[in-house]
C-alpha cells in the first residue's frame, strides 16, 4: 500500500501539470464527451483511484476521451523513473553506494542490481513517514470520493514540498532564485516546484558527496600504507591494489560496515 500511494503521489504530481496546462485544457474541452463514470464504491475506491483520476472532469465539464486518457497515462509512465529518483532519497543513497564500491576498490561486487535495489528499498524507508502522509491526506480520502483530484494533488505535493525543503540548502535556494529572477520568498513553503526541485538535486548531490569523501578517507589510508611498504621493499612491480584489497574488505566486515553506511545513510536525512 506504501509503494502504490508513493506511484500515485507522483503520478498525482505529474496529472497537476498535465490538468493545469492550457494547452491540454483546450484539448480536454474539444474531446468528444463520454458517459459519467459510474459511481465508486469504497470497496474498490482504492483499485480505481488511477482511473477516476484519468477520468474526472477538466476544463468546461467534459471528461477526457479515452484515446487522450491512454496518451496521458503513458506520457506519466516516461517520465515517472525521473521524478522517483530526483524528488526522494534515490539520488544521494545510489551515489554514495557507487563511491564506497569503489573505495573498496571492488568494480562490479556488488553488482549495479543489487545497489540500486538496495537504493531503493532503503529509500521506501527513508520515505515511509512521506509515503504515509500521502496516502493518509490524498489518496485514501481521494480514493473514497471524498476529495477532488485537485486537492488530491494539491496535498500530496505539499507533503513532497515538505520533505524536500528540508534537504536542500538556503544557498542553493538563493542561487536557482537569482537564475530565475524570482522575488524574495518569505518562507520555504512558498518556493514553487520550478525552484525547489533543481536546488533540491543540487543539495543531494552535494551531500552524498560529502558522505563519499568521508567513506573514502580510511581506505585511502590502507592504499597509502601498502603502497609505501611494496615501495620500501622493492616491489614495484606488483599492483598494491591486489594487496590492499584484502585488507579493506577485512576492515569493512570487522567494523560492520554495510550496518553502518545504512544507518547513517538514514539518519542524514532530517526528520
Amino acid at each position: 500500500m506504501r509503494a502504490k500511494a508513493l506511484v500515485i503521489a507522483v503520478i498525482g504530481l505529474i496529472a497537476a501539470f498535465v490538468f493545469t496546462h492550457p494547452v491540454m485544457a483546450q484539448v480536454a474541452q474539444g474531446a468528444p464527451a463520454l458517459p459519467p463514470p459510474p459511481a465508486v464504491s469504497p470497496a474498490t475506491a482504492n483499485g480505481g483511484a488511477l482511473t477516476r483520476a484519468l477520468g474526472e472532469v477538466s476544463g468546461n465539464g467534459a471528461p477526457l476521451s479515452l484515446s487522450l486518457q491512454i496518451l496521458i497515462l503513458m506520457s506519466l509512465l516516461t517520465v515517472l523513473p525521473s521524478l522517483i529518483l530526483m524528488m526522494t532519497s534515490f539520488t544521494r543513497i545510489i551515489i554514495v553506494l557507487s563511491l564506497l564500491r569503489q573505495a573498496l576498490g571492488l568494480q562490479q561486487t556488488p553488482p549495479n542490481q543489487v545497489l540500486v535495489g538496495l537504493a531503493l528499498f532503503l529509500s521506501m524507508f527513508v520515505m515511509r513517514p512521506t509515503i504515509d502522509a500521502v496516502n493518509q491526506q490524498a489518496f485514501t480520502p481521494y480514493g473514497a470520493g471524498q476529495i477532488s483530484i485537485e486537492e488530491a494533488v494539491g496535498r500530496s505535493a505539499k507533503v513532497f514540498h515538505v520533505f524536500m525543503a528540508k534537504q536542500t540548502r538556503q544557498s542553493d535556494l538563493k542561487m536557482f532564485s537569482g537564475l530565475a529572477e524570482a522575488p524574495q520568498y518569505r518562507t520555504v513553503e512558498e518556493v514553487p516546484f520550478s525552484i525547489l526541485l533543481p536546488a533540491f538535486v543540487t543539495s543531494e548531490l552535494k551531500t552524498a558527496f560529502q558522505i563519499g569523501f568521508m567513506i573514502f578517507l580510511p581506505f585511502l589510508i590502507i592504499d597509502l600504507v601498502v603502497a609505501s611498504t611494496l615501495m620500501s621493499l622493492g616491489m614495484m612491480m606488483l599492483s598494491p591494489s591486489i594487496i590492499s584489497m584484502p585488507f579493506k574488505l577485512l576492515l569493512f566486515v570487522m567494523v560492520d560496515g554495510w550496518a553502518l553506511t545504512m544507518g547513517s545513510l538514514a539518519g542524514s536525512f532530517a526528520t
